[in-house]
């Protein structure tokens, strides 16, 4: 029985894409690229091939094995996997590449900015710090050569060959054997002065010095050069001076050295190094510094490289959406980086965000999510649309917020050619029917209307018969005057989906009600699209086999491409999903006197309610419905401003008798009418106001009761004195009122007293005859009086 190996490097699950490895640094690894058998991810292959005669070498790569594999840190070359066999040694990390080819490629495609730059120094400063500070271990390679980039586009320390401890206790730096390493040694090793002069760290902050030279000049080829930055940003040079100072004792430690590049003014302290440095520690930040950061971030990544955005921040947002308390604040940001993401990887990362964001019962993330579908509704399928996200926007449409309905509406123009037959020709109509003709809010039923005549092609003939012609027809009897606008436009926009039959017997006598108008946009509007059918109806008079040309669209399928020369010619306002209603309203500040002073046109029952409800329906939303925290836009304040001037308009109006009446304690209103015939006429009401009412008779006025003072003496009385100054100061503060005799209001007063007595006396002998009469009466005694003796 034979039994044979098994070869290691056909069972390890990872394998190497054949390729010159030209781009491999100087060292003992070879780099390729590979990738993993079971799902094609890419990684990197470090290959070391074990020759005879190089024992030194081996153990040298052996140990660097060892440590690469031990060590975890995010500023050093991940170690996923290995390989050891007698002929070879595999590690394999993530993809990564040299930064020298990094570089190389970044200035053929136009270099890379300072922000780049200061954040990848940043992160090799900080493994330099880690493994000097928290492992005692010298790096001893730091160099172009050491350090990887990967597709995100951070800086990797790698190039751990020659690490030793700081302690001592693994014997001296291992020997390189290769030149092109060897010339960022310190000066003090190159003489052989010895390693024990200066920190533990001053070999390795030279050697950064080094890196730092070659980033900004590039390589380096002797060290006198170092004596010149070259272009190094004098942010920078202060503190790169102190690395390659010739005194080992100065350098600088490499967690002050962060600290130093991080203060006001300095090279690392920028956007960029910040919000990278935020990610890092998101997983700890509190819920209310996640929403400040996520807020402001929209505004950076502008400035930031697309290859971080696609792999360090979109990993993030998608995170803090998905198991976090972010809410709606990632939408924005969200969006921003999916436009540097491919249609596959938006299907697979971005997609699958949405449709679960549509079924979310936050307000705002809803609005955010319509307000911005233009950016992700290219990527949406047909069956996507139609069960997962539909279903659920339609909410809108009954939202108590009128800027939910709003962008509901308008959402309606990116979603419509991607919805079926159902939901296009039934659900969505039953919609549109009840906001065109019930929304208490003058815009929303105007962009209905718009909204209506934009998507008019996607629609079936049979509804498009059905719709259309009634739909623009109640619009034009809007008492808002931007929707009759719309209603017009609707009739020429939508101009080649009616019959001649029905232009001349339903449209034209519509149009023609609109001269008449009060607005003159609606007449210049009105005039313009009855003067078009005109010409179609002329055109077919003259040459009637045109018939048939001129009303090819009428019974076709529904085709996107139809009526759009004729919504061009229209001249819409809305253009895409911009915002409609601003425009309208600045475009008529005087459409809410137009709604007061409008004629009344008679409208089918139900279809328009009075401008009171309206408004009472409004309140009552806005009230109920607590979303003044958010900004909504210019929706509410215009219309809140329209429904204000309503108000001055209609002075002394129904309203204004309204607003009264509720102030008056809840009266009914057949108790207000039995008051007002109570106390008389109409007359009384407006005659100059009269005194108090007097007390009933016999009853002493204040004034003549002796409140216990002495009885009256000829001594006088003491406070008269006080009168008669007050009367002589009086006097002599004579101005524009004149001479007038301020003595008279008493007598005045007085009389007015009296004849209020008098009538009251009247009165009650009134009231006592109407008694006698009733006592004398005959017949059947009355529900509710009192039996007499």
């Amino acid at each position: 029985m034979w039994f044979f190996a098994r070869d290691p490097v056909r069972d390890f699950p990872f394998e190497l894409i054949p390729e010159p490895a030209e781009g491999s640094p100087p060292g003992l690894w070879a780099l390729h690229r590979g990738r993993k058998k079971a799902t094609g991810s890419p990684v990197s292959i470090f290959v070391y091939d074990v020759k005879p005669g190089a024992d030194e070498q081996t153990q040298v790569a052996k140990a660097a094995f060892k440590r690469l594999k031990t060590l975890r840190h995010p500023n050093i070359l991940a170690y996923i996997d290995g390989l050891e066999t007698d002929k070879c040694l595999h590690i394999v990390t993530e993809a990564v590449t040299p930064l020298g080819m990094y570089l190389k490629a970044q200035v053929e495609a136009g270099g890379l900015k300072e922000l780049e730059l200061s954040w990848g120094l940043h992160q090799i400063v900080k493994a330099l710090s880690f493994l000097v500070n928290d492992c005692s271990l010298i790096h001893n390679n730091v160099c172009m050569a050491a350090v990887f980039v990967d597709r995100a586009g951070e800086w990797k320390l790698g190039g751990l060959d020659y690490m030793y401890s700081a302690q001592g206790d693994g014997g001296g730096p291992p020997h390189k054997g290769f030149p092109e390493l060897e010339q960022y040694d310190p000066p003090e090793v190159a003489d052989g002065s010895g390693r024990a002069i200066g920190e533990k760290w001053s070999a390795d902050m030279w050697r950064l010095g080094c890196l730092i030279w070659e980033v900004f000049n590039g390589p380096l080829q002797r060290a006198s050069a170092l004596r010149n930055p070259g272009k190094i940003p004098k942010s920078l040079v202060p503190h790169y001076c102190e690395l390659v100072g010739a005194n080992p004792k100065v350098r600088p430690n490499p967690a002050h050295f962060l600290q130093n590049c991080r203060a006001p003014g300095g090279f690392m302290n920028n956007r960029f190094v910040e919000t990278n440095l935020f990610l890092e520690e998101i997983q700890i930040k509190e819920p209310a510094e996640k929403q400040k950061f996520f807020q402001e971030l929209s505004k950076s990544l502008d400035a930031f490289p697309e290859d971080f955005c696609r792999h360090k921040v979109l990993p993030q947002l998608l995170t803090a959406f998905e198991f976090g308390s972010a809410g709606a604040v990632v939408l924005t940001p969200l969006f921003k980086v999916g436009k540097f993401l491919s249609a596959e990887e938006y299907q697979q990362k971005i997609i699958p965000v949405v449709v679960k964001m549509f079924s979310s019962t936050d307000r705002a993330m809803r609005i955010r999510l319509l307000q911005q579908m233009e950016q992700f509704i290219q990527y949406l399928d047909e069956p996507t649309v139609n069960s997962q996200i539909f279903p659920h926007v339609v909410h809108g449409f009954l939202d108590t917020n009128p800027a939910i309905r709003e962008q509901t509406v308008k959402s309606m123009l990116l979603l419509a050619p991607k919805l079926n037959e159902a939901n296009l020709n039934v659900e969505l109509m039953k919609h549109f029917a009840r906001l065109q003709a019930k929304d208490d809010q003058g815009p929303i039923r105007c962009n209905t209307t718009v909204c209506l005549g934009k998507i008019g092609s996607y629609l079936s003939a049979n509804t498009r018969h059905r719709v259309l012609t009634s739909a623009f027809s109640r619009a034009t009897k809007d008492p808002f005057a931007p929707s009759r606008v719309a209603g017009v436009l609707g009739f020429a926009a939508t101009h080649n989906l009616y019959s001649m039959s029905d232009c001349a017997h339903k449209i034209l006598p519509v149009l023609c009600s609109l001269t008449m108008d009060p607005e003159k946009s609606v007449r210049d509007q009105t005039f313009k699209a009855i003067r078009s059918f005109l010409s179609k109806l002329e055109s077919v008079s003259d040459d009637p086999t045109q018939l048939a040309e001129v009303e090819k669209d009428v019974h076709a399928a529904s085709s996107p491409g139809m009526g759009g020369a004729a919504a061009s010619w229209a001249g819409w306002a809305v253009t895409g999903v911009s915002s409609l209603t601003s425009k309208l309203i600045r475009a008529h500040p005087t459409a809410a006197p137009a709604e007061t002073n409008a004629p009344q046109r008679p409208m089918p029952e139900g279809h328009w309610e009075t401008q009171e409800e309206d408004r009472d329906t409004a309140e009552d939303g806005s009230s109920a419905d607590k979303w003044d925290d958010e900004d909504w836009g210019s929706l509410e304040q215009e219309a809140t401003s329209v429904l204000a001037q309503q108000d001055e308009w209609s002075t002394g109006g129904q309203a204004g008798r309204a607003g009264q009446a509720a102030n008056t304690d809840h009266k009914s209103p057949d108790s207000d009418w039995s008051n007002w015939e109570a106390e008389g006429s109409w007359e009384q009401g407006w005659q100059e106001p009269s005194a108090p009412e007097p007390p009933p008779e016999g009853t002493r006025l204040a004034s003549e009761y002796n409140w216990g003072a002495p009885e009256p003496s000829d001594k006088g009385d003491p406070f008269a004195g006080l009168t008669t100054r007050r009367e002589m100061g009086a006097q002599l503060r004579l101005d524009s009122w004149g001479d007038h005799n301020w003595e008279a209001l008493d007598t005045d007063r007085q009389a007015k007293a009296e004849l209020a007595r008098k009538k009251r006396e009247e009165r009650r002998r009134e009231m006592e005859a109407k008694r006698a009469e009733r006592k004398v009466a005959k017949g059947p005694m009355k529900l509710g009086a009192r039996k007499l003796d």
